[in-house]
């Protein structure tokens, strides 16, 4: 009897593998409904930073932004002499989205890239010089990666060497 137990018992410990294993092909990751049981209990609409038994949080987040923080526009003038100065922390995604600030804003004129290169003239609309500060457009200009300090020491005179004293801005 013992022995036809533990056969019973092996049978279904299979039974239940086999079902996990099924599972995982037809509904792979977490986008399975079957696999959403936590999204039904009342539990998952709770607040995310209050601990299950109702101790104090251990992370509170720092930066509560409102929706108007978030919406909130800039004030850039591209004829003007406003320049933005992109600062590329690796490992963030920064490649992509230099690229993207050179190819795909859609502006009065809009950044010239030719096939074959990396870098692309974003000038001011009817004028010679930049209004974008990266590798992208203006290249290595302050070395490879530099960080905040070497920008900040080194954009206003690599933008600054390329103009006229008369015509350079108050910074």
């Amino acid at each position: 009897m013992e022995d036809r137990s533990h056969k019973v018992l092996l049978a279904l410990v299979m039974l239940f593998l086999f079902a996990v294993i099924v599972l995982q092909y037809v509904c792979p990751g977490t986008e399975c409904q079957l696999l959403r049981l936590r999204a039904l209990s009342p539990a998952a609409a709770a607040d995310p930073y209050r601990a299950e038994d109702e101790t104090p949080a251990r992370f509170v987040p720092r930066f509560n932004f409102t929706a108007g923080d978030l919406l909130r526009r800039g004030g850039f003038n591209i004829k003007g002499d406003d320049l933005i100065v992109f600062l590329h922390i690796q490992k963030t995604g920064g490649t992509t989205f230099g690229r993207h600030l050179v190819r795909n804003i859609q502006l009065e004129q809009p950044c010239e890239c030719r096939a074959g290169q990396k870098k692309c003239t974003c000038h001011r609309p009817g004028k010679r010089e930049t209004w974008l500060f990266s590798r992208f457009s203006t290249g290595w200009s302050c070395g490879l990666h530099a960080d905040w300090t070497e920008l900040t020491n080194c954009v206003p005179s690599v933008v600054d060497s390329k103009k006229e004293v008369r015509l350079r801005p108050s910074r």
